[in-house]
């Protein structure tokens, strides 16, 4: 509808569904552990990574199955929305209270249901970062590249409009892995989750994302040893907290040729 004008035409909208991650390892058997509503696909990736941001799982040695539940109690709408991890050994870090029972649903935020900003500043986060970004430095000309990068692997979004991304890159530019979702946060988990699956590190120089920076992206961004995070919207206060702690390069509004670098400045090279 324009002014004056209607007209009437099919428009496509991106698909979101509810995913439920079920969690089991030696001697547990799978237990609900979260549920977030998601773009459909890669679900597999969006689970291990939601692991790993929670410092559940710290590589692939840690995960033996992955796989879609078979339980029969579910219709056949669901056999595709529940995801059941198993461990090969206990976790890295033992899923805290706030999961048991039948009410553990989470909404699709990743920080939503932590009990306390404390919980949440421990969970996933690393101390290495300055060692191991040390000689890292970034052309801007490289920085100021990946929107356009990251918007070109952005298949759904050019058919709706209505997705988020997040892409790991090389300090040259070079796109590792692209991932699409509703949710900014498990676009991130997908990403990060590819890398976990293939037996590969996560700690790429760059993990490179669309809209803003919220707490929970520079979480999982420390979580998975990255050393800058980069957006073409703003940060926000904690988010910039949590990235000068944690020793996170944590760049904004990077669009039109210019950017802010908001904390670790040496690692952008102009």
């Amino acid at each position: 509808m324009t002014a004056g004008a209607v007209r009437d035409r099919e428009d496509r909208l991106a698909a979101e569904e509810p995913l439920e991650i079920r969690l089991a390892w030696p001697g547990r058997p799978a237990e609900r552990l979260s549920v977030t509503m998601r773009t459909p696909g890669n679900d597999f990736e969006l689970a291990a990574g939601f692991l790993a941001a929670e410092g559940i799982v710290t590589g692939s040695s840690d995960l033996h199955t992955v796989a879609y539940c078979t339980d029969h109690a579910l219709a056949p709408e669901e056999e595709f929305n529940v995801v059941t991890v198993e461990l090969s050994r206990p976790p890295r870090r033992t899923p805290s209270v706030r999961y048991d029972g039948p009410g553990a649903a989470v909404s699709a935020c990743g920080v939503c249901g932590k009990q306390s900003i404390e919980d949440v500043m421990t969970v996933g986060t690393r101390t290495d970062l300055a060692d191991r970004w040390r000689d890292l430095t970034l052309p801007a000309e490289v920085l100021v590249s990946l929107p356009a990068t990251l918007r070109a692997a952005q298949k759904v979004f050019r058919t709706t409009g209505g997705i988020h991304a997040a892409g790991l890159f090389e300090a040259d530019g070079a796109a590792v892995a692209v991932r699409e979702d509703v949710g900014r946060h498990n676009a991130v988990d997908k990403v990060v989750g590819s890398r976990l699956l293939s037996g590969s590190p996560s700690d790429l120089p760059v993990l490179c994302v669309s809209g803003r920076i919220g707490f929970e992206l520079v979480q999982k961004a420390v979580a998975a040893g990255v050393g800058v995070i980069a957006a073409v919207g703003a940060p926000s206060s904690l988010a910039v907290t949590l990235a000068a702690q944690a020793g996170l390069c944590a760049v904004g509004f990077l669009r039109d040729e210019r950017f802010v670098v908001y904390t670790v400045p040496e690692r952008i090279g102009v």
